[in-house]
Parts: structure tokens; C-alpha cells; sequence
């Protein structure tokens, strides 16, 4: 069936749906789905319906010289990549695409969860690459929001408050993303040192001129307290090579570089393999800090990101006490998988936040047809 038969049927969808306080399930590639609020059941029969993007496929439009490409939400974003690649470009986020089990990821699934890889503190998030983008809402209206330029947005940017929003507001539709040429050079240095050092090192290169783009600590399991801090370089031949110098290290080869920078952006490395679905039932909690901020102190074992800014945490602590201990330094846990499934995802925000996502979704979604992420 040809997208734009499609997107009438959906409209009729979830149209009947608000009109029988019935629920509506996004489903894509289904490579995010551990991470997607779940459906509150309602209506006479509790009727749940699923919504297939993975048929809404294809780029619809690609400009290399304006740095701009457009794809409808069940592309895969593997196709994406060697679309770009082929012209010498790339997501510079770098989107993780978890698969597993068959699941492929989706331009639609990636925007929704707004995950993005090791990158993202030197270049951004994906919300900072979206400048387009068009919703299917719970009135069964379709819209469009921004465009596919670099400055298009007047009044209130919606296409980037999608990012983030796993399908509460409505079906993405497609996406206009601003793509860069990928670097001319780059390299990763390899430094062991404690976490507080890492940090503490990474923080300090960060104020200066580096072409830093991605860091990660990881402890030493044969040395309690010790472990490597990995970091990657990336820019001008020059300045990459320059700062090699400057900072010393042990330079690790091209490939055992690439092969650790993706299994860290795809969570296959070995320190993430007990908080996998079927492994074990280890909770993998991702929280959110001033990158500053030294160790916590908590039950477990941690892998720092993003010079600090991301902290990886498997731990059976209680819940209450990781967001507590996130909570004190400045930040937020989010329980990203595994452990004890009861305990909800994400935390309800404090009460005017709160009320404001509230009153956005009402708007996007008066009849609640879609989950609602609290």
C-alpha cells in the first residue's frame, strides 16, 4: 500500500478510536519499545489497537549541497546512513539503533525516544537536528510543522518537541533532519585513570580548544576504583593530530577505535550485556547530571559518558534511592531497562512542568487515544 493511502486509513483510525474512548499502540521497527509508555486500557471492551509505521518507508527528499534529508518515520535508519555515506555525510548525533531479535530502527522510533549516541555533548542531540517534521494527532489531523531549511521556525518550534516524546502527542509522519560531511580526521586516546579523574580531566579539555567529540569511562573489573577513560577526537587533520600531542595517551587503532565507539552507542559492549532482556534481570539506569558532579556513591557499577554529563548505572539498589541520589546532584535516573518492571520509567515532573506537558498533550491529544508518558 502507497504512503498516502495510508495516512487517510489512520486518520479514520484514530478518529473512531477518540470517539470510543478506545487506545491507540505505535509500533515501528520496535527496537525502542522497551522504553515506550504503556497503553492504559479503556472503552466498553478495553479495545487496544496497534498503528504499523514500518510500511510508511522511503526518503522522500535528499539535497547534499543544502545538508538536508527528509524520510518518512518507518525508514530505516540504516538506510539512511548509506544514503548519506555515500555522499560523504552522516548523523552527527550518531542515533543508537538497539537492534535486537530482528528489530530495525526507524526514522519515526528515533526522533520519538530522542536518544542519541557517544557524540552528543560536543555536537548535540537529535532535537537539535530535526527541522521538520509532520504529526499525525489524536483529533486525526495531520500536520506539518518547521520545514526543511536551517532557519524556518517562527513562534513555537513543535517538530523539535516531538524529540523525546514516545508517541504521547501522536504518529510522527516523516522528518526533515539537518545532516554534516563527516570529519576529515579523527582518533581516540586511551587514558587509565579513576572516575573522579576522568571527569575531572575531561571537564578541564572541555574549556580549552580541542576537537573533542566523545568520551566514556569505564571501570576496571580487576581494580576496584580504577578503569579507562576513552576519548575521541574529531576534526581538521591539523588540529586532531595537534591535540594528540597535546594530551598524550595510548592511541588505540582504527578499528579496535570504531568497534567501541559503536558497541558503546549500541550497548553491546561487555558491561552492558546483564541488563539485557533474556541475560539476567539487572536494572540499567541512565542518569542525567552536571557533568561536574564526582562519583555517586551508589550499589552497583557506573560507565561515564558525555565528560560526565551521562552516567550509566547497573544496580538491584531500591528505585527511591537512585533518583534520590541523582535528585541531590542536580539530576534525574531513569530506570532504561531491566530490573524490577514495576517501577515506572520515568518519574512524574515537579508540579509546573508537570502542568504544562499536561496541557500540551491535551492539546495534541484531547481524547487521550495516545499513551501518556505519566
Amino acid at each position: 500500500m502507497q504512503a498516502a493511502d495510508l495516512i487517510p486509513l489512520w486518520q479514520d483510525l484514530v478518529r473512531d478510536c477518540a470517539a470510543r474512548g478506545e487506545r491507540i499502540r505505535i509500533h515501528g521497527g520496535g527496537s525502542k519499545s522497551p522504553w515506550w509508555p504503556p497503553v492504559e486500557q479503556s472503552g466498553a471492551d478495553g479495545a487496544e489497537h496497534t498503528l504499523d509505521t514500518s510500511a510508511l518507508t522511503g526518503i522522500v527528499n535528499y539535497e547534499p549541497t543544502e545538508l538536508v534529508v527528509t524520510a518518512r518515520a518507518g525508514t530505516p535508519i540504516a538506510e539512511i546512513d548509506a544514503a548519506l555515506a555515500a555522499h560523504g555525510q552522516y548523523l552527527p548525533f550518531e542515533p543508537p539503533h538497539f537492534v535486537r531479535d530482528g528489530a530495525g530502527a526507524t526514522v519515526g522510533g528515533m526522533v520519538a525516544a530522542g536518544l542519541s549516541g557517544p557524540a552528543r555533548i560536543a555536537v548535540g542531540g537529535v532535537r537539535d537536528y530535526v527541522l521538520g517534521a509532520s504529526l499525525l494527532n489524536g483529533k486525526g489531523e495531520s500536520l506539518r510543522f518547521g520545514g526543511e531549511v536551517m532557519k524556518n521556525v517562527a513562534g513555537f518550534d513543535v517538530s523539535r518537541l516531538l524529540c523525546g516524546s514516545l508517541g504521547s502527542l501522536g504518529v510522527i509522519l516523516d522528518v526533515s533532519l539537518k545532516v554534516l560531511p563527516l570529519p576529515p580526521a579523527e582518533a581516540t586516546l586511551r587514558f587509565a585513570v579513576t572516575q573522579d579523574d576522568a571527569i575531572t580531566r575531561c571537564n578541564t579539555w572541555a574549556g580549552q580548544p580541542l576537537p573533542l567529540n566523545a568520551s566514556a569511562w569505564i571501570p576496571d573489573r580487576n581494580d576496584p576504583g580504577g578503569g579507562m577513560l576513552m576519548l575521541r577526537l574529531r576534526g581538521a587533520r591539523a588540529a586532531v593530530d595537534a591535540a594528540r600531542r597535546r594530551l598524550g595517551g595510548e592511541l588505540l587503532p582504527d578499528a579496535d577505535a570504531a568497534a567501541f565507539w559503536h558497541g558503546l552507542r549500541e550497548q553491546t559492549l561487555r558491561w552492558f550485556a546483564p541488563t539485557w532482556p533474556g541475560d539476567s534481570q539487572a536494572a540499567l539506569w541512565r542518569l542525567s547530571l552536571p557533568p561536574t558532579v564526582p562519583a555517586l556513591d551508589l550499589p552497583g557499577t557506573q560507565l561515564v559518558e558525555w565528560f560526565g554529563g551521562l552516567r550509566w548505572l547497573i544496580s538491584a539498589a531500591p528505585a527511591p534511592l537512585v533518583r534520590d541520589a541523582a535528585r541531590q546532584a542536580g539530576g534525574h535516573a531513569t530506570r532504561f531497562r531491566g530490573g524490577d518492571t514495576a517501577v515506572p520509567a520515568f518519574v512524574t515532573p515537579l508540579a509546573p512542568l508537570d502542568r504544562i506537558q499536561r496541557q500540551v498533550k491535551a492539546a495534541f491529544d484531547p481524547h487521550g487515544v495516545f499513551p501518556a508518558l505519566f
